[in-house]
This record gives structure tokens, sequence and C-alpha cells, in this order.
């Protein structure tokens, strides 16, 4: 009996977490090379990979990193800035490059707000390349492709703290029609705009917290 709960809690503490993000999931030398990349930067005091949220979860937890695929300046919809058409580097676009985790983190929509990219309307099926250069529609198709591609895993969205209201409603409703959990981040401290090393910190304490 001993060894059998023993194997089992090995088992729970192996878990394989993958993140599909934007600059603030980003550190040199772990997401792919042809990516935009933020950190380390010399305006903000995140310098080692020990320090960025989801390395600090990880650790936390005894998990492992499954991928990194966080690419800066992104954003989940179509449309980045200026209105140009980022479909080949946005959210969707990566959602088969995840590899096998058991959990998932999307830290998106910041690029989205900041952006001002357009909302849309809500949408749950039938996605054009079109519809996906709206936000909401390209959340909604975005969620249901990882419920479809990685079906045995849980995916939790992170929502950045200081964006405009109509990205974080949108983030509740959709995450909600999908059963996400989704983890509103507050009292981030920032520097040039991105966690600095206690706003690292404050996020891994957010997510511990909300029970991932």
């Amino acid at each position: 009996m001993l060894m059998v709960v023993t194997s089992t809690y090995a088992s729970a503490q192996s878990k394989r977490v993958s993140v599909l993000g934007d600059s603030y999931s980003t550190f040199i030398g772990v997401i792919p090379a042809n990516y935009a990349t933020f950190y380390p930067n010399d305006r903000n005091d995140v310098n080692e990979v020990d320090q960025t949220w989801w390395s600090l979860y990880i650790k936390a937890k005894g998990y492992t990193l499954e991928k990194n695929d966080s690419w800066g300046g992104t954003t989940i919809c179509g449309t980045g800035y200026g209105g140009m058409d980022s479909s080949r580097s946005n959210f969707i676009s990566r959602v088969d490059s995840l590899g096998n985790p058991d959990i998932i983190f999307v830290f998106g929509g910041t690029n989205d707000a900041w952006a001002n990219s357009p909302m849309g309307e809500y949408q749950y099926s039938d996605w054009t390349k079109d519809d996906c250069k709206n936000f909401r529609p390209a959340l909604a198709c975005l969620i249901d492709m990882l419920q479809n591609r990685y079906p045995q895993a849980t995916i939790c969205c992170i929502l950045n703290s200081e964006l405009r209201e109509s990205v974080n409603e949108s983030m509740r409703e959709v995450c909600a029609h999908y059963q996400v959990k989704l983890v509103e981040l507050h009292d981030i401290e920032k520097q040039n705009g991105h966690p600095s090393i206690n706003g690292m910190k404050s996020i891994c304490q957010q997510l511990l917290e909300a029970g991932l």
C-alpha cells in the first residue's frame, strides 16, 4: 500500500506546465530563438530566469516546464499595433507549439489592449480569419482550439492588471463560457510596463492563492 501511495504522490508532483504568452512571460534562451523577448532588460530588475513568474510557480509546485511559447508584442487576435495583420504571430497561430502539458497558462490580452485591437462580438463557433481579427471571437477560438488540442490539460487564463475594461469583461465572459479558470491580477509592480521582481513574485503568489 505504501508503494502505491508514494507512486501516486510522485505522479501528482510531476505535472508539466506550458505557457502561451507575450513579453510578460518571455526570457531569452527559453523561448524560441526567433521570437521577440523582453527579459532580461536594462530597464527592469528581472535579470534571471528564476525570477520569472512561471519559474517561481513551477518551483513552488515542484512541477516541470514543458514549453514556453511566449512572443513579445503579440496579440491574441489577428490585429496588432497600428492595425497590422498579426495572424502569423498571434496566440492562435501557436496553439500546436505547447508540447504535452498537464497545465496550460494563457497569459495574454495585454497587447490587444495596448494596441487598441477591435473587440468584435462574442462568437463561439464557425470562426473565420476575419472574425479572429477581433479580440472576442479570437479569444473564444483560441480556448476552443486549446481544449480540443489538449483535452487532458487544465487551462488557466491570466488577466493582467490595469487593462481597459472592455478587455477585462471579454476575458471574464469568454472564460466563463468555456468554464476555464481566470486569474485576474491586481497590484502588480511594474518597471517599463512589465512586472518587476516584486511583480513576478506577486503573480506567482496570486496563482497559488487561486488554488493552481
